[in-house]
């Protein structure tokens, strides 16, 4: 009989009398490095790389083990696709949209304006063609992906000045991660591409007028709020953004079985947790904001409007020259409006009531 046939018929306790240790216990000792796009202050965002770290040690008994780097420590926030891609490090933990600017298809695996809320990704992934298509992308990057995360719908901002017509997001210099700049551009905006440990001072200096991070929780752990008192929402750039855990494609394949379906299972774990630890601290942060004058404010009909149709066209003009990005977002696109049509008559329609009652 060989091992795997012994550990299914007899169980752990038939496994562990005939002095056969289960498989994982047999393997090599792994050591990883993994770098993250973000600083260590931010337990949420950064939080989901000690997550999977603790819980692959967990399941393997200490013989795998991931060292989890902060922002800058063994490369740049933004370095870290280059770091993966060479093999210099085995594993990041980022938000695929930095990378646009390699190409626009990494946005795809992130977020893109007016795209898909944190459930509806978290199912074009796991469910639908999204993790296949955006596999095959990553491949000419040496990279295999799992989700790692999600912040859930995000705010639109803080700004020194109030926002009440689309003529006011003229000339207006933003911090904005990813791809939501390039509908901003269109706007007449002019978008900053900032790490999350940079952006206070540059609002503070005045060397930008506005910034995005995520939502109350992180935000007023930056300190936003003491240096511009306009907070806008929705972030309709970030709908559902989702964190990736990037892996080097030969580091991964030289993993036993045992030890891939452990960081599968610990990507998975990470992924959950991010979200829901937002979705319990972003609230009460919400009402501490308010509470110190913050200044609470939606996007006007306008803004959302132009940008929509902006977002829209931009996607457009990306069909027609990139191939990568017309293949995905294909697919993207009908999951998007079969999603919408969904939650229109479900998620949307309970959630409004609900929040009607003002309990």
């Amino acid at each position: 009989m060989d091992r795997r046939s012994l550990i299914k018929n007899a169980g752990i306790a038939g496994v562990l009398a005939a002095g056969v240790a289960p498989a994982v216990h047999a393997q090599a000792a792994v050591r990883w490095r993994l770098a993250s796009s973000f600083p260590k202050s931010l337990d949420t965002i950064f939080g989901a790389a000690d997550t999977f770290s603790k819980a692959v040690k967990a399941m393997s008994g200490g013989k795998f083990e991931v060292s989890v780097h902060a922002a800058g420590e063994l490369m740049p926030a933004f370095g870290v696709v280059d770091g993966v891609q060479q093999g210099s490090i085995e594993c990041a933990h980022t938000a695929p949209y930095y990378f646009f600017g390699k190409d626009e298809t990494f946005a795809l695996g992130c977020a893109i304006p007016f795209g898909l809320n944190s459930r509806q990704m978290t199912a074009w992934m796991y469910e639908g063609n999204g993790m296949k298509l955006m596999r095959e992308f990553y491949a000419k990057y040496n990279i295999v992906n799992f989700p790692g995360g999600n912040t859930g719908a995000q705010m639109g901002g803080w700004y020194r000045k109030e926002i009440k017509t689309l003529a006011d997001m003229k000339g207006l210099k933003m911090r904005i991660g990813g791809f939501g700049g390039k509908v901003l551009e269109k706007l007449g905006s002019v978008p900053q591409n900032i790490p999350g440990g940079e952006i206070y001072q540059a609002l503070e200096k005045g060397t930008i007028d506005a910034a995005e991070w995520v939502g109350p929780y992180d935000d007023q752990k930056l300190g936003f709020n003491k240096v511009a008192p306009f907070y806008y929402y929705p972030g309709w750039w970030e709908g559902g953004p989702e964190l990736d855990f990037f892996i080097n494609n030969k580091a991964f394949e030289a993993l036993t079985p045992e030890y891939k379906a452990i960081v599968e299972a610990a990507a998975a774990q990470a992924h959950t947790t991010m979200q829901a630890r937002y979705d319990a601290l972003n609230p009460i942060a919400l009402k501490q904001l308010v509470g110190a004058k913050t200044k609470l404010r939606p996007f006007p009909k306008d803004v959302m409007n132009a940008a929509f149709k902006a977002s829209m066209a931009l996607y457009d003009e990306l069909s027609a020259k990139n191939e990568n990005w017309k293949k995905i977002y294909a697919d993207y696109s009908k999951f998007r409006a079969d999603q919408n049509l969904w939650f229109r008559f479900t998620e949307a329609s309970f959630d409004k009531f609900m929040q009607d009652q003002k309990l």
